[in-house]
């Protein structure tokens, strides 16, 4: 198999032993046609050079990685899902695949997978992914990347050839595999499994790899600070997190516990919706039906989920001990909303004051004037330097009246990035690129009726524009196969 300097396997998790996971077969598929290969992310973990077919034999057929995992894990979980605890869950239709150390910071990542067959956990279901949601899950990750938003990163997307019948969707419809890339697949609720089992070893064994892994800042000898230090940098990261969807204005739609997990990552993308413009009680998921996860709640939902990662904790550290990450967290979100605000804007921080006072305002004039919600971000990019840029807006008529004026004042206060790129050919454009609800559904349309993925890929190639030209990601090459790759 031919790799670079940069891959480096790792078989980390397969340490906690068989009381984690489940080893599994994938499924078989008929077909498979390579739809998607995240490029970029190749590079660098060293996978770059594998050819179509080589990259089908690992991402469709599952042949082991070389030094990783010889065969595929179904992780073992928990989980409230929409507040009612679920102890049925697990990985139903996806697999740990593998696991490799990323060569620019050394953290370990997970090669996990959506839609690759049944296993103990499936629950009677066909553990297959529809090709439409596989499709939805490459642009969401790539959008949120592309946003500086903390995310798993779509690595993989391939047709399986096989036909599906879901309800929410017009069926039969097509099937995919999706392999997503992430720092792990941890969740609270694999903590929840093992407290509601009773098994405090297993409970500290996985407490113990998670900070020896994932967050070795957090090693205390004291087994009581060792838990409250990992509560209070797991509150952290999911806080930065929430503050980035909100700077983002994205909606992630199933805040369940099996969905966060403790890198503070955003992954597992189902119902998620972006806000045509700000509204609290924008809801993504129709069955959603009373908003529990709406835009406005969801740091309310995050906390929540916290609460029960805390109570897991308790048979290694006092209540005492844990309610202070607790109550710290809306702090932090309130301290890193702003951050996420001024590095959207392409502004320098100002101080904690100025940056919150900008945040505010923001906020409160997305609000009364319900200006679309990303052309705000992207006419004022660089704060006043974009003044003319924002006065020939499709939504400039929204910056004349009175109700700018406190937005104005905040943006003056604020100087441009270093690292704005105003000249950059995205700026020229009138207006940014979205993935509004109906933007979607009209990139699926050509594919479910045609097999036309030109709209996906120039999508995909235009999200790519925007994260060179804001800085989140450098510029590089294209998205779609290097060929109509199939086999099967």
């Amino acid at each position: 198999m031919p790799v670079s300097s940069a891959y480096r396997p790792s078989r980390r998790h397969a340490e906690l032993g068989d009381a984690f996971y489940d080893i599994v077969e994938p499924a078989r598929f008929p077909r498979h046609i390579l739809r998607f290969r995240n490029r970029r992310w190749a590079a660098r973990v060293g996978l770059e050079a594998l050819s179509d077919a080589e990259w089908i034999a690992h991402f469709a057929r599952f042949e082991p990685l070389p030094g990783s995992f010889e065969r595929p894990l179904a992780l073992r979980y928990h989980g409230h899902q929409f507040r009612h605890y679920n102890p049925h869950l697990g990985d139903g239709r996806g697999f740990l695949f593998a696991q490799l150390h990323d060569p620019v910071d050394g953290r370990l990542l997970d090669l996990g997978t959506k839609g690759s067959g049944q296993t103990p956990w499936s629950r009677g279901a066909d553990g297959r992914l529809t090709l439409k949601g596989g499709v939805r899950e490459v642009l969401a990750t790539a959008m949120l990347e592309a946003q500086g938003v903390e995310t798993s990163k779509s690595f993989s997307l391939i047709e399986t050839g096989e036909s599906l019948f879901r309800h929410d969707e017009p069926s039969p419809t097509r099937a995919s595999v999706l392999v997503r890339l992430s720092h792990s697949h941890i969740r609270i609720g694999t903590f929840q499994r093992f407290a509601f089992l009773r098994d405090e070893a297993s409970l500290a064994r996985l407490l113990d790899h998670s900070i020896r892994t994932y967050l070795p800042e957090c090693w205390r000898e004291d087994e009581g600070a060792r838990a409250a230090a990992f509560l209070a940098e797991v509150c952290r990261r999911v806080a930065r997190m929430g503050a980035q969807w909100i700077a983002a204005g994205f909606v992630h739609g199933v805040l369940n516990t099996d969905n966060i997990n403790i890198t503070g990552e955003s992954f597992d993308y189902g119902p998620w919706r972006w806000l045509p413009h700000y509204d609290p009680g924008f809801t993504a998921a129709y069955f959603d039906e009373g908003g529990l996860y709406a835009f406005g709640r969801q740091a309310q939902a995050l906390l929540w989920n916290l609460c029960r990662l805390a109570e897991c904790l308790l048979p290694f550290a006092a209540k005492e001990e844990l309610e202070p990450a607790l109550m710290e967290f809306e702090a932090e979100l309130n301290r890193a909303l702003p951050r996420e605000v001024c590095r959207r804007l392409g502004l320098a921080p100002a101080g904690p004051e100025a940056d919150a006072a900008l945040a505010e305002a923001l906020f409160a004039f997305l609000h009364d004037s319900r200006a679309p919600f990303e052309q705000v971000f992207f006419d004022w990019q660089g704060g006043m330097l974009s003044a003319g840029r924002a006065a020939r807006s499709p939504a400039a008529a929204h910056y004349a009246g009175a109700a700018f004026a406190p937005l104005r004042e905040a943006l003056a206060a604020h100087a441009p990035s270093p690292a704005l790129r105003l000249d950059h050919p995205y700026f020229a454009r009138p207006a940014p690129v979205t993935l509004r609800i109906e933007e979607v559904e009209a990139i699926w349309a050509p594919i479910a009726a045609r097999d036309d993925w030109s709209a996906l890929y120039a999508t995909l190639d235009a999200i790519a524009e925007m994260a060179d030209a804001t800085g989140t990601i450098p510029a590089s090459g294209g998205t779609a196969p290097t060929a109509a790759a199939a086999s099967g």
